[in-house]
């Protein structure tokens, strides 16, 4: 292993140990939820108190993107991922002193700060300082460290009351704290603030000096030299500039590429299954031994997370994309097919069957549909619009996971867990349609050559293959 190689692994190391933070965030409401049920519990929470207690955390995201986006405009990468931290280290600490609802709101709050700043923030740390051929996989184990955070939660949820497990899940965060001060600045952003020679130092400490990596360094700052030196903007000036984004089609269509990426992620379940994984696996197999189908879908999910990163390695993103998606659909009506039929009795109730169909869904959905989208705020926002489009889709992932957190607990009560997952089977696969439509091939492509592309509508090769191609059929008419 080459030492450029090694240290883009620490870079990815510190970031996927914030993702295994995140993911506790995620499933603490399994280990949550159910203890305020408890006769016992000193603390007290209606079903409309508990739902807010699961959405605020998406609704948190959306501060945490706009500040997650002004930290690394103004500060750099480094600096922003750090500040980013520190509110769910708070967070944690507040979980563990609640007393009422109204702390346990304010705790997931602060921890869903740094959910939606630090998953939006990774994925643009990864894309700018792991090399392209690198960076699908490494994007991909970000949602594979989420999956392994949710397991670690629900397993620790099981044998300690959920206080002691708000304190044992503050160790990753302090590894992870450790691990972030030790990074260099990002090359990109030292490029976008005419940084340049400090920015060929920290990209070739990263990539090496390679021909395929001064290639890249040099359109890169060739990109950046071209732009005109931004002045300091008053707030309406901003607000303008900001708008005026919307003109132009290398931030329009990656964010449209965008808001049907985020409504395939929260339509898969990546959100809910994490929230409610108890309730929903409850439902299906009566109770009887529950908290093991959830363990053991919890470790399906995790490891064929972990698979997929090798899968995007070897595979073109879009072929895995829409083959697994497509088929996980058919795979989830499978489910839901069986369930109301059982439910009517018109087929034996057989728990085993249908949570055997939910495990292959997840694990199949889990190559690709729940990574991709993650992955691609990485790789298609612009160095130029990079901070205002992941603002933007961090907006969107916030928005789609505050609507599927908020209106699963009465989606279950009125439509079981079949009619939930029939509803969300629909929107994924109409999501699945547009992107096929939309989505360019991102695998060892430059962020360079990505930009190029949503700027022309194709690739540079492409675009000199069809002139020649014109030249060529010139040449041969008399």
């Amino acid at each position: 292993m080459s030492n450029a190689v090694f240290k883009q692994i620490w870079i990815v190391s510190g970031v996927l140990l914030t993702m295994v933070e995140v993911g506790t965030f995620l499933g603490f409401t399994t280990c949550l939820l159910p203890a305020l049920k408890d006769p016992d519990s000193p603390i007290k929470a209606t079903l409309e108190e508990s739902s807010w207690i699961a959405a605020s955390f998406s609704l948190a995201w959306i501060p945490g993107f706009l500040s997650s986006s002004y930290y690394m405009d103004r500060f750099g990468r480094k600096m922003g991922f750090i500040l980013d931290i520190i509110p769910g280290a708070l967070g944690l600490i507040v979980m563990y002193f609640s007393t009422n609802v109204a702390c346990l709101l304010a705790a997931r709050v602060l921890q869903g700060i740094t959910a939606g700043s630090t998953t939006i923030l990774g994925a643009i740390v990864i894309g700018e300082y792991s090399s392209p051929v690198h960076r699908g996989m490494f994007l991909n184990l970000k949602t594979a460290a989420l999956y392994v955070g949710s397991t670690l939660v629900h397993i620790l949820g099981h044998y300690f009351h959920w206080r002691t497990v708000a304190a044992i899940t503050l160790i990753p965060y302090l590894l992870a704290f450790a691990m972030v001060c030790t990074w260099p600045e990002s090359p990109s952003w030292l490029a976008s603030n005419k940084r340049f020679d400090r920015s060929r130092t920290v990209f070739y400490r990263l990539r090496g000096k390679t021909e395929q990596s001064e290639k890249e360094l040099t359109e890169m700052i060739e990109a950046q030299q071209e732009r005109q030196p931004t002045e300091e903007l008053s707030a309406y000036q901003k607000l303008a500039h900001f708008c005026q984004k919307f003109g132009k089609r290398d931030f329009v269509m990656p964010v449209l590429n965008y808001l049907f990426a985020a409504i395939l992620l929260e339509t898969t379940g990546r959100h809910i299954f994490p929230a409610y994984a108890v309730q929903i696996i409850s439902e299906i197999s009566g109770n009887s031994g529950s908290i093991y189908y959830t363990f053991a879908l919890d470790v399906i999910v995790a490891v064929s997370a972990t698979f997929s990163s090798y899968l995007i390695k070897i595979m073109k993103r879009r072929t895995l994309l829409f083959t697994t998606g497509f088929a996980a659909v058919v795979v989830l009506k499978a489910a839901c097919g069986y369930l109301y039929l059982a439910s009517k009795d018109l087929i034996p109730n057989a728990p085993r069957v249908p949570l055997s169909l939910f495990a292959l869904y997840f694990a199949i959905v889990n190559f690709a549909c729940a990574p991709i989208p993650l992955a691609l705020v990485g790789e298609i926002f612009p160095l130029e619009h990079r901070a205002a489009g992941t603002t933007i889709a961090g907006i969107l992932i916030s928005v789609t996971s505050i609507v599927t957190l908020k209106t699963t607990p009465f989606l279950l009560e009125t439509f079981k867990v079949y009619g939930t997952f029939t509803i969300l089977g629909i929107v994924m696969a109409i999501s699945l349609v547009f992107l096929y439509f939309m989505l360019p091939e991102t695998k060892d492509r430059t962020l360079q050559e990505i930009e190029y592309f949503f700027n022309h509508g194709r690739f540079r090769e492409d675009e000199t293959r069809n002139r020649k191609g014109d030249q060529e059929l010139v040449q041969m008419i008399p």
